[in-house]
Formats: structure tokens, C-alpha cells, sequence
């Protein structure tokens, strides 16, 4: 008897835990997320293996402290697109060494967003959509989003990629690997042929030349007998004749 109501209490007590332990499991707390101030996005891709060249960069041109520190005090968040070592390996030999220490900066903002942005939402945004090299030597630095689905495409007017995988996808930090390094046409595009120099201005006034007249030819017979003396000897060869003539008619 005493054994029959043992097994009973035994019984009910396992059909309370059995109630009771749903409830709580669901008001066990969960692991909360990490604050901006401990999100890591060096860590994240060192975490997948294949960003190395990308990680270097990002140490180089210090947008990796930067990154960090403006998710301290950003409210929207950020959104990063991680190209892997594949990809920048097949970049044209010398790509990289060829940019300037301020072109490898605005090439790698162009990888990143100050906004997160789930996949859903990249489908849904105004192209193009601002990066955080945008306004650097006064460019646009802009990116093109298309797809549907699952599927999103990011385009930059050189080169269009699939967004394939997701990183991290909790805000405030979205990461998402590219299969190709995003150029920009601020960069990489064909570059508009010089200008011609300005025409030479004319000059403001015309000075006035110098006109030498010419003297006035002299006649033949100037030029023949310059002095004059042959007009005057034949008045006097007629002058005598006349004379001539008037001692004849006397005698």
C-alpha cells in the first residue's frame, strides 16, 4: 500500500516537471549580442580563411580601426563586401602596386557601406547607392544593385558580381563575400581625353605701321641730263641763228 502511493506521488511529480520545464526553457535568457564596441570585422574574415589580401588592406590603409570605430557611434550600421584572395589574384598583374596610397583608401571604402543592409534590402534600394568613397576627389563612387530572390548582384559599371555569401548578417554589421574585386569607374574607368590649350588671345590694339612714301620718279630727261644744261643750250644755238638772220637782211 505504502509502495502503491509512493509510485503515485513519484508520478505526479514527474508530470509536473514535465509541465514546468517548457516554461523554463523559454524565460531562460539567451546569449545576448555583442556590442559594436566588440564587433570584430578583422576576426569575422580571418575566421572564413580566404581574406587574407583583403585583411592586409584593410590593416594598410587603417579602414579597419576606422570601420570599428565608427560602429561605436553609428545608429544605421555598416555593410562590408569582402573580396576573396581568388579574386583579387585575378586582377591584372600589378594592379594594386600601380594605385597610390590614397587610390588602395578609396578603392577599399568602395567596399563598404554606412548602412547595414540585409540581402532583402539591397534588393530594394535606389541605385546608386552612396559608398564611403564617395565624394573622394569629388567622384560618385556608386554601386548598382540588381537580382531577385536570393540572389543580388552588385554592379560598378566595370564589373558585375553575384553576392554569394553571407559573412554576418545581424546588424549593425552585414559582411558578404564578392567573387570579384568591385572597381571603380572613378579608378579604373577610361580615362576623358585632355583638353586642347586655350587659343592664344588676339592683341587689344593694332599699332599703326609706318608708311614710307615714296618719292616721285623723275622724268626721262631728268633722268637723261640731270643738271639741265642740255635745254639750255639749244635756246642758245636758236638765239644765235636769229641773229645771223638779221645781219644778213641788213647788208
Amino acid at each position: 500500500m505504502a509502495s502503491t502511493s509512493l509510485s503515485l506521488i513519484l508520478l505526479a511529480l514527474s508530470t509536473f516537471l514535465l509541465v514546468l520545464s517548457p516554461y523554463a526553457q523559454a524565460q531562460k535568457p539567451s546569449a545576448p549580442a555583442p556590442s559594436p564596441s566588440h564587433l570584430n570585422l578583422t576576426g569575422i574574415l580571418d575566421k572564413n580563411g580566404q581574406f587574407k589580401t583583403f585583411i592586409r588592406l584593410l590593416a594598410s590603409t587603417q579602414i579597419g580601426d576606422q570601420i570599428k570605430n565608427q560602429l561605436k557611434s553609428s545608429t544605421e550600421g555598416m555593410t562590408v563586401f569582402a573580396p576573396t584572395d581568388n579574386a583579387f589574384s585575378n586582377l591584372k598583374p600589378g594592379t594594386l602596386n600601380a594605385l597610390s596610397d590614397q587610390e588602395q583608401v578609396q578603392l577599399i571604402l568602395y567596399h563598404v557601406l554606412s548602412k547595414f543592409y540585409s540581402l532583402e534590402t539591397l534588393l530594394t534600394v535606389s541605385n546608386p547607392v552612396r559608398t564611403q568613397a564617395t565624394g573622394q576627389d569629388g567622384g560618385i563612387f556608386g554601386l548598382n544593385f540588381t537580382g531577385e530572390g536570393n540572389q543580388v548582384n552588385v554592379s560598378t559599371g566595370i564589373i558585375e558580381t553575384q553576392v554569394n555569401n553571407v559573412l554576418r548578417g545581424e546588424s549593425p554589421l552585414a559582411v558578404y563575400q564578392v567573387d570579384k574585386v568591385l572597381l571603380p569607374l572613378e579608378l579604373f574607368g577610361a580615362k576623358p581625353p585632355a583638353l586642347p590649350p586655350p587659343p592664344a588671345k588676339a592683341p587689344s590694339s593694332v599699332k599703326n605701321a609706318t608708311v614710307i612714301a615714296e618719292e616721285p620718279s623723275a622724268s626721262a630727261s631728268e633722268k637723261s641730263d640731270p643738271s639741265g644744261s642740255g635745254g639750255r643750250n639749244v635756246g642758245y644755238g636758236l638765239a644765235v641763228g636769229l641773229g645771223l638772220m638779221c645781219m644778213g637782211a641788213l647788208w
